[in-house]
C-alpha cells in the first residue's frame, strides 16, 4: 500500500527530476532528494548564431511523504532550478494522497506541463505551445490506477486576473497508451496598469499594460512500444486571442510523428515536426531531427543531435546541432 502511495504522490511533480537518494525512512516519514545538471554544446537555428556552451537544466528536488494512516499520506514537495545564476523556487506545495489519487496544493506545474511526445532534446520545432504551464496558487487533483489515469489542475492569480484550467484523460493497454490534454487560459501575460513616472508637474503617468491574451486548445497523443521500438504520433492546436479585443492572433495546428529503436544502452530516435498557422496565411514549419543516444549509466547520458528547420518566415538557419552530457542523482 505505501508503495503505492508514494508513487501516486511523485506524479504531482511531473517535470522534476527523478527521486535518487533517500534521506530518511522511518516512523512512517520518508524524504527523497534527486537533483540533475545537464550541459549541451549548442548551435542552434538562430540566425548567424555560433556555437556555445550552454546550461539546459539544473534542478534540485525533495519530496517528502508522511504516513498518517494505513489509507492516507500527507505529501509535500519543494524544487529549486538554477538554469542562470539566480536561484529560483518553482515548486512549493502540499496534500494528500490514497486510494482516491493524489491533491496537492501550491506552487506547482499544471497538467498541461506534461504534454508532448517529442523525443528531441533541443532542435525539434517544439510541443504545443500553451505559454504558462506552471503557477504559484494551483490546485491539482492526480489519478492513476495503471490503466486509466486522469487529472485536472486549476491556476488563479491573488487578483483573479489569469486563470488558467487544464486537464489530462489516458488509457494504457499493452504496449499502447492513448491521451489527450485540454487547457483554457484567460488572460495569461497580464500587466494590469504600467506606472511610466511622472509629468513635468510631477503627477504620475499611468498608462494601461499589456492585456494578455486567452489561450485555448488541446493536444491528443499516442504511443506504442513494441519491445526495442517505440513509435508515437500527436495531433493538437491552440489559438491565442487578445483579451481585450477577442482578434485571434495565431491560430497553431502541429503535428508530430517520432520513433526510436534502443539497442543496449544506446537509443536511436528520428523525429518530424509540422507546424500551421492558419491566420492570414501565416507561417508554416517543417522539421526532422535525429539524435542518438548513450546510456552511461542508469543516471547518467550523452547524447547528439542533428536538426533541420525550414522555418523561412523568422529567418532562422536551416541546420542545428548539439551535443549533451545529462547527470541525474
Amino acid at each position: 500500500m505505501k508503495k503505492t502511495l508514494l508513487a501516486l504522490a511523485v506524479l504531482t511533480a511531473a517535470g522534476s527530476a527523478n527521486a535518487g537518494i533517500n534521506l530518511y525512512d522511518a516512523n512512517g516519514v520518508k524524504v527523497d532528494l534527486s537533483g540533475v545538471a545537464e550541459v549541451q554544446l549548442y548551435d542552434g537555428f538562430e540566425k548567424h548564431g555560433d556555437s556555445t556552451i550552454r546550461i539546459d537544466d539544473g534542478d534540485l528536488v525533495l519530496h517528502a511523504t508522511v504516513a498518517v494512516s494505513d489509507n492516507l499520506n500527507v505529501v509535500s514537495g519543494t524544487a529549486f532550478k538554477y538554469e542562470d545564476r539566480d536561484l529560483q523556487n518553482y515548486e512549493l506545495w502540499t496534500g494528500f494522497s490514497g486510494e482516491f489519487g493524489t491533491i496537492t496544493i501550491g506552487r506547482q506545474l499544471l497538467i498541461s506541463d506534461d504534454s508532448g511526445i517529442g523525443k528531441d532534446y533541443e532542435l525539434g520545432a517544439g510541443q504545443i505551445d500553451f505559454a504558462q504551464t506552471e503557477g504559484d496558487r494551483v490546485a491539482k487533483y492526480v489519478y492513476d490506477n495503471g490503466t486509466f489515469y486522469t487529472a485536472v489542475s486549476h491556476e488563479m492569480d491573488t487578483d483573479h486576473s489569469t486563470t488558467i484550467t487544464d486537464g489530462r484523460v489516458g488509457f494504457r493497454t499493452g504496449g499502447l497508451d492513448v491521451r489527450v490534454y485540454g487547457y483554457d487560459g484567460k488572460r495569461i501575460g497580464l500587466k494590469g496598469l504600467v506606472d511610466s513616472g511622472s509629468d513635468a508637474n510631477g503627477n504620475p503617468i499611468i498608462i494601461p499594460g499589456k492585456a494578455g491574451e486567452d489561450i485555448s486548445g488541446y493536444n491528443l497523443e499516442a504511443e506504442y512500444a513494441m519491445g526495442a521500438i517505440n513509435l508515437a504520433a500527436s495531433f493538437g492546436q491552440v489559438k491565442y486571442q487578445a483579451a481585450d479585443t477577442k482578434v485571434t492572433q495565431k491560430n497553431i495546428d502541429l503535428y508530430e510523428i517520432n520513433g526510436s529503436y534502443t539497442i543496449d544502452k544506446t537509443t536511436l530516435a528520428l523525429g518530424y515536426v509540422r507546424g500551421e498557422d492558419k491566420v492570414d496565411n501565416g507561417n508554416v514549419i517543417n522539421n526532422v531531427y535525429a539524435n542518438v543516444t548513450q546510456q552511461l549509466h542508469s543516471n547518467v547520458r550523452a547524447y547528439v543531435e542533428l536538426g533541420y528547420s525550414d522555418d523561412k518566415k523568422d529567418e532562422l538557419e536551416d541546420f542545428g546541432y548539439v551535443a549533451g552530457l545529462e547527470v541525474k542523482f
